[in-house]
């Protein structure tokens, strides 16, 4: 169990590269965590910028302010830290008071201290409560909750759904055929369920049995792939002419959800082929700037492990 908010930026040197800061502008952290972006991203911008960061943690919004504003000032820009869900991007950024922004990040990682906390449920390596919520004081449901309530087909569609578990169908059936017996409470007994669903011989290979079914019940439980198209598209909305968007995703899920929203705003005429002149009128809002994603060198998987799956994705407001 951590006891303080670590934060080892991923893929830092690519970001800042397509987030191309100057000092006058406003740069938007929609997923603040311990600042390790926004520290280095803080001294581009300088007293002349501001930085506004974003996240649903008290104690990461704690961390980042502490660090932030102990910036020599040639380096601090004006800081605005607000609690909140990137999915209410427009509100929080209406209480800014920001006309609009020149460059926005995301990086969609749980973060370490979520993962270390035992009693946050996020872990399948720790024992703790199956909660899983990004904001306990404000969301109600609870990995708990969903396992001990969904029925075997919803549980089969969200764990096939959010993690490609070829094994889906199979750990649905145990979860619900073990909490006849007792609720499923914590951690550890999820695990055992999981363990006891997948055959031996696919244990064998492809990390941790229950991984994938933790990573489903986390992004059910926070809504999180619905959240993200709403933040995304909220951002394209605030960002200047010119303004950069960047997102760090760590699963096909996030990055499919990223590539989709970039390539529909950056799509022109939609009508069809055989039509002689247009009549949609669309015109592409966004320019691509990455076709391909932009993943870790080895180098960087050697120092930070949790950074292997990690893909960056840019794009250019025009």
């Amino acid at each position: 169990m951590t006891s303080e908010y670590r934060h080892i930026p991923v893929l830092l040197a690519e970001c800042l590269e397509h987030l191309n800061i100057e000092p006058q502008h406003t740069f938007v952290d929609a997923t603040l965590g311990g600042a390790g972006h926004s520290l280095e991203v803080a001294g581009k911008l300088g007293p002349q910028g501001t930085l506004i960061g974003i996240d649903q943690d008290e104690v990461a919004l704690r961390a980042a302010r502490e660090r932030l504003e102990a910036l020599p000032d040639d380096r601090r820009p004006r800081l605005e830290l607000l609690r909140g869900n990137f999915g209410n991007l427009d509100d929080l950024l209406v209480s800014a008071e920001v006309p609009g922004i020149d460059a926005i990040l995301f990086d969609l990682g749980v973060s370490s201290v979520q993962i270390d906390t035992p009693s946050r449920g996020f872990s399948f390596k720790e024992d703790g409560p199956l909660d899983m919520r990004m904001d306990p004081g404000k969301q109600t449901l609870t990995a708990e909750e969903i396992v001990n309530t969904y029925n075997a087909a919803d549980l089969t569609r969200i764990i096939r759904a959010y993690s490609d578990e070829r094994w889906a169908s199979r750990i649905a059936a145990f979860i619900v055929e073990r909490r006849q017996q007792e609720p499923l409470v914590t951690s550890a007994q999820l695990v055992d369920v999981v363990k006891s669903a997948i055959p031996a011989s696919a244990r064998r290979a492809g990390g941790h049995p229950a991984k994938r079914t933790f990573q489903a019940l986390r992004i059910e439980v926070n809504s999180e792939l619905t959240v993200l198209r709403q933040g995304l598209e909220a951002a394209v909305r605030w960002l200047n002419p010119q303004g950069r968007i960047v997102v760090i995703s760590y699963h096909s899920l996030e990055d499919r959800i990223v590539k989709e929203t970039f390539s529909s705003l950056a799509q022109r005429c939609t009508c069809p082929p055989d039509l002689p002149v247009c009549a949609c009128g669309r015109q592409p809002i966004l320019d691509v700037i990455t076709r391909k994603p932009v993943a870790p060198s080895a180098d960087e998987v050697e120092r930070n492990p949790r950074a292997r799956s990690a893909k960056v994705r840019a794009a250019r407001k025009r």
